[in-house]
């Protein structure tokens, strides 16, 4: 989705924070972009994944074709706190996705509760609005190794806590927006 800021469009006011989950390939990117084009200010986009292969290779140049050149782009695979430590306030961010940082935070072996906390703190301390974008992955069978256990039951953790701190949260299933806190803003 590319766009460029007009000024003839009325801006949608983003709360200070926004969570768009939702399943795999269930449109919630393409759904926080439209949030974050529609708030009309500059855009930040805090980059979580790593491109360890040619899948995720071609998947992270699709997401950046798919925006546009008109961001800001930040690659924070495992600092959220320090690439929105440097937010201003007159732009908007998307971080996409929570759960790749949660993966690479588990798959270092760090402290989930404690980067889950600097997290949320950093979120309630960045002076620009915030959509952040997370796989909801619960609604699947119980994994049968301990550790897409661990990462399911952590995701699930981590989900909770951004949706309690969130204003605005928003499901995607099937492309389709849902508010499950907060009222969808109106958008063109």
């Amino acid at each position: 989705m590319t766009g460029s800021l007009d000024p003839a469009k009325q801006p949608v006011e983003l709360p200070p924070l926004t969570l768009v989950i939702g399943g795999a390939r269930s449109g919630k990117s393409a759904y926080a972009e439209r949030l974050i084009f529609a708030a009309a200010k500059p855009r930040r986009y805090i980059a979580t994944a790593e491109a360890w292969d040619d899948e995720m290779r071609a998947s992270i140049a699709q997401h950046q074709q798919d925006r546009g050149a008109d961001w800001t782009t930040v690659e924070a695979p495992l600092d959220l706190p320090s690439a929105l430590a440097t937010a201003r306030a007159e732009e908007v961010i998307l971080i996409d996705c929570a759960t790749l940082w949660l993966t690479n935070h588990l798959l270092a072996d760090h402290d989930l509760t404690a980067q889950t906390a600097a997290l949320l703190a950093a979120c309630a301390a960045t002076p620009a609005p915030i959509v952040i974008v997370s796989n909801e992955t619960g609604w699947g069978i119980v994994p049968d190794n301990a550790l897409a256990r661990r990462f399911r039951d952590a995701q699930g953790r981590l989900n909770q806590r951004l949706a309690a701190q969130a204003t605005l949260v928003v499901t995607v299933i099937a492309g389709l927006p849902l508010a499950l806190k907060g009222q969808l803003p109106v958008l063109e």
